[in-house]
């Protein structure tokens, strides 16, 4: 086999092994929401993509490590969009508005991945110091971010920077989870909603003008 041929194979081996992977991850993600963590265990992951148990302790460690990845992969593509929106130069309070949506947002495009890193891995004791919870902070600090360049810019009134990032966050948990979960609540029309609520936020922080 020539050196060519030797880098086909290895990277088919790789995207295979890539692929699997992530396999296992979507399974035990759906189980996780369906079934609840507890109720879940590696048989039962292995079970749902065919594979020997034994196959995915090759790729993770313990059922505790798929809920830290997944929760990892789900607060770096939310802080993928956060820090887009706080790179481009503009309003402050504008781009504070589309930070708050596009998180409302994420969590309605991607339900299950929501409430397992936000409600399942919140739960669990020992998630909290690890790789998925780091992650989960860099998304706040970029909100926090944003929140200060508007007090220091004297868009929005007083108070400090976290316990306004704090309240405003807190906020629009709330709504994402219930929305994301699927409550039974008869909610008005959604993006109504979200944009009543967001309203209310950006007006209850925004320097009022004399």
């Amino acid at each position: 086999m020539n050196s060519v041929q030797y880098m086909g194979v290895a990277e088919r081996k790789s995207r295979q092994k890539a692929d699997l992977r992530q396999e296992i991850l979507d399974a035990a993600r759906d189980l996780f929401v369906r079934e609840g963590y507890e109720s879940v265990s590696i048989r039962k992951i292995a079970e749902k993509v065919e594979y020997a148990p034994g196959t995915i302790y090759l790729y993770f460690k313990d059922k505790t490590e798929i809920l830290d990845t997944l929760a990892a992969r789900t607060f770096q593509k939310l802080h993928a969009r956060l820090e887009a929106i706080h790179r481009d130069p503009g309003d402050p309070v504008e781009a504070l508005r589309r930070g708050l949506r596009s998180y409302i947002q994420f969590g309605l495009d991607h339900p299950n991945e929501y409430v397992v890193t936000f409600v399942i891995a919140k739960r669990e004791p020992g998630i909290h110091e690890r790789s998925g919870q780091k992650c989960g902070m860099a998304c706040f600090d970029t909100l926090r971010s944003i929140v200060r360049k508007c007090l220091e810019d004297g868009y929005i009134n007083g108070g400090g920077v976290d316990e306004t990032a704090q309240a405003l966050w807190t906020a629009i948990h709330g709504l994402t989870s219930l929305l994301a979960m699927n409550c039974g609540f008869p909610f008005t029309e959604q993006t109504r909603l979200i944009e009543r609520l967001l309203d209310i936020l950006i007006k209850g922080v925004r320097t009022q003008k004399t």
